[in-house]
């Protein structure tokens, strides 16, 4: 059976949800930001994952591009070959 880490990142960024609506009420109906630190805390290590991979996969990307540009300049200094013959 192979992970899916789709299904990891939604689950997360559903607790992670979930997790802050819930820290908003709890802080807005007791009125006690310190009571309630630790709901926020669940939260945001739950997006901690989320944005580092997000960071990872762009990083990614931008060197993906990078090559595929270089390798593109790269055949387009290289002279065609021309089919006459010299005499």
């Amino acid at each position: 059976m192979k992970f899916d880490k789709s299904l990891l990142r939604t689950v997360l960024f559903a607790v992670g949800v979930v997790a802050m609506v819930i820290g908003i009420y709890q802080t807005i109906y007791y009125n006690d930001l310190g009571r309630n630190y630790w709901i926020f805390m669940v939260s945001m290590t739950c997006w901690m994952p989320l944005l580092y991979w997000r960071q990872q996969e762009r990083l990614e990307a931008k060197v993906a591009e990078q090559k595929a540009k270089l390798a593109q300049q790269a055949r387009s200094k290289t002279p065609a070959k021309s089919t006459k013959k010299r005499c």
